[in-house]
């Protein structure tokens, strides 16, 4: 009975202290080799340990709920980057892809491909659409693929693309050569590299020769294309 109610009055001492200082509690209740607990101590142990524990569960689930989401939120998983598109500059690789679609930045830079390079290799006529993103991203120029097109529109050969300014209707006659063109459109505003002409902003065909292309630095020549680069102050 000493046993008992020695163990009894330890093991409340014990629980009046804080919980983590449970740890460093040593208790000695006998010099007898093998100490037993009987039940009574044993059912006092499990009663307090339950109300210990409780009591925690319920500090947990009394966190605000938005307390939580906050928490999670740093958790979260960084989006994976979007891979460059794979591009290759062949009729074949083309014909592959699926019938273009999209709304007036895909009209505009389609209607310059055909009449600007309808009759360049693919190659050139990727150039060209590249000539045009890079006026698009460019401080010097509209912030639009169709206000980079119609730059000066309305002035005769004042234009910055002289089919939009020559006095000619702008027919379709080809087809097939549109629709192959808007799928080099549709990669160009999907953003598909720029890795032909350098940084080009300009561009001329070799059946002219403009005064500014003796300053600007070339950077390429595809077909019968040339293209250069504005000069850096």
């Amino acid at each position: 009975m000493r046993l008992k109610t020695f163990a009894m009055t330890a093991l409340i001492g014990a629980l009046s202290l804080p919980f983590g200082a449970l740890a460093d509690v040593t208790l000695s209740t006998s010099n007898h080799p093998d100490p037993v607990i009987d039940a009574e101590v044993s059912s006092f142990i499990d009663s307090h340990v339950t109300q210990i524990l409780e009591h925690e569960r319920a500090s947990v689930q009394a966190l605000e709920t938005d307390a939580i989401a906050r928490i999670l939120a740093n958790f979260k998983p960084q989006a994976k980057p979007t891979p460059p598109l794979k591009v290759e500059y062949t009729k074949s690789f083309l014909a592959e892809l699926p019938q273009a679609t999209g709304g007036e930045a895909l009209e505009c830079l389609t209607e310059a491909l055909y009449f600007e390079a309808r009759g360049e290799s693919v190659k050139g006529q990727f150039a060209v659409a590249e000539v045009i993103m890079n006026r698009v991203s460019s401080a010097k120029f509209p912030n639009s693929v169709c206000g980079v097109i119609q730059q000066g529109t309305g002035k005769k050969y004042q234009c910055q693309f002289t089919y939009t300014c020559d006095g000619r209707a702008e027919v379709i006659h080809e087809k097939s050569a549109w629709n192959r063109l808007s799928k080099i459109a549709r990669l160009m505003l999907d953003g598909a590299p720029r890795r032909l002409t350098e940084g080009a902003t300009h561009y001329h065909t070799t059946a002219v020769n403009p005064r500014w292309a003796r300053i600007f630095p070339r950077t390429a020549s595809i077909g019968v294309h040339r293209f250069y680069r504005m000069p850096r102050a």
